[in-house]
């Protein structure tokens, strides 16, 4: 890396300083859904108010979680549960997990479980055990940028493979032709975020096949697993067998509680994730643990009462329909109905806006209305798309989508 000197003088002396080293991986990363945020912020400063449509926060746009997982968030603090807790996480909250997982197809136990600051810290410490400089991940396209970001930080190389967003089906053949010998995991976003999209048993399976062919790791991130409008969820532990799976989920889309920082990874009982399981929990252990207090908090969101969910699901349903049909009604755009969590990803088929970022940055600077350009969620199938979330009340999302029929026309 070049250095660029630069002169100082001090007290007389004339200091030559040199710009200090940065690691060539940090630079690679990048995080396009809150890097737009900064192009935002110049917008409000000249006067004009932002429609944020970019962030998928729950909370941000007005759920809560319950009051029974407030409060007990409220009594562990008070009854002292302050302290730090198993770098491994509550025990009771483990069992917990490997329950609902199990209900979904695994057959794991508590020792199967491990209690991260989010998915993105469990995400992290998957990819920083298993990939090495010059190692190879598959990732849909188009994918959540850390996931991208997390393998070029580790030294690896992510590379895309194909999904049909109208069908919500893989490319099995893209897979295949894609998977080279420095090849050493297929990962798997379902429900998908930023696409909706959502595999069914049949992809899943011959996801898992083609891993087990080649002797890959499956890493299924589910966060999105409940958030689901027109049929019923297939996790991949219904296809696991002794497979060798990692599933990533939490509680900040569900449950809302998005802030308070609350995942988890699952070990599929596979002999092949053995010396994983063995190695792995060093990570947790190096960064100590989870907020204890929260922890509580999630184990009631799992033994209380489910009705918010259930709640929650038919007002997205109704905001998903609402926003598709607005967005197919508008010339040059066209966007396939997501099956699952809370964005749309409509194609930008007008040429005229030029690039998908520019067709953004455009559209913020003169409607207001900040998305996401889907370049940022990978090159080669986000390109030519951007990202919306489809969370805010329904009045807030006839105005902006009246914005953005504007800007288009």
């Amino acid at each position: 890396m070049q250095r660029v000197q630069t002169s100082k003088i001090l007290t007389g002396v004339n200091i030559c300083l040199d710009t200090l080293k940065v690691s060539k991986k940090v630079v690679g990363v990048e995080y396009a859904i809150r890097d737009i945020v900064l192009a935002a912020r110049k917008v409000e400063q000249k006067g004009m108010q932002v429609d944020y449509l970019n962030i998928g926060d729950p909370v941000q746009f007005g759920f809560q979680p319950p009051e029974n997982v407030k409060q007990a968030l409220i009594d562990a603090i008070n009854r002292g549960d302050n302290f730090y807790s198993t770098s491994e996480g509550l025990l009771e909250l483990r069992q917990e997990i490997a329950k609902k997982e199990n209900a979904k197809g695994l057959s794991i136990g508590a020792d199967e479980i491990l209690i991260t600051n989010g998915v993105s810290e469990g995400l992290d410490m998957v990819i920083s055990s298993i990939v090495e400089e010059g190692d190879e991940v598959l990732l849909p396209g188009p994918y959540y940028p850390p996931y991208a970001s997390y393998v070029r930080l580790h030294g690896g190389i992510p590379v895309e493979f194909a999904v049909d967003l109208n069908n919500s089906t893989p490319d099995i053949d893209d897979i295949k032709s894609k998977i080279t010998s420095k090849t050493v995991a297929i990962c798997l976003i379902s429900p998908n975020n930023p696409t909706g999209v959502v595999f069914n048993e049949k992809a899943l399976k011959e996801l898992v096949e083609i891993a087990n062919q080649h002797n890959l790791y499956i890493i299924c991130d589910e966060i999105y697993d409940q958030i689901i409008f027109d049929e019923k969820f297939v996790g991949i532990g219904k296809v696991a067998g002794d497979s060798p799976v990692i599933i990533l989920n939490g509680f900040s889309k569900v449950h809302l509680m998005s802030g308070w920082r609350i995942g988890y990874i699952a070990f599929n009982q596979s002999p092949q994730l053995d010396e994983l399981r063995e190695h792995l929990p060093k990570l947790a252990r190096v960064r100590i643990a989870t907020s204890l207090p929260v922890q509580y908090a999630a184990l009631e969101s799992l033994r209380g009462p489910q009705d918010y969910i259930s709640d929650f699901v038919s007002e997205m349903k109704k905001h998903r329909d609402f926003v598709v049909k607005r967005l197919n009604e508008m010339p040059g755009l066209s966007c396939p109905t997501p099956k699952g969590a809370f964005y749309a990803f409509p194609k930008i088929e007008d040429k005229k806006f030029g690039t998908d970022k520019e067709f953004v940055t455009k559209l913020l600077e003169q409607k207001g209305v900040l998305t996401v350009h889907g370049s940022g969620f990978g090159e080669q199938y986000g390109s030519g798309h951007f990202r919306l979330v489809y969370l805010p009340d329904l009045k807030i999302l006839d105005s902006a989508m009246n914005k953005i029929q504007k800007f288009v026309s």
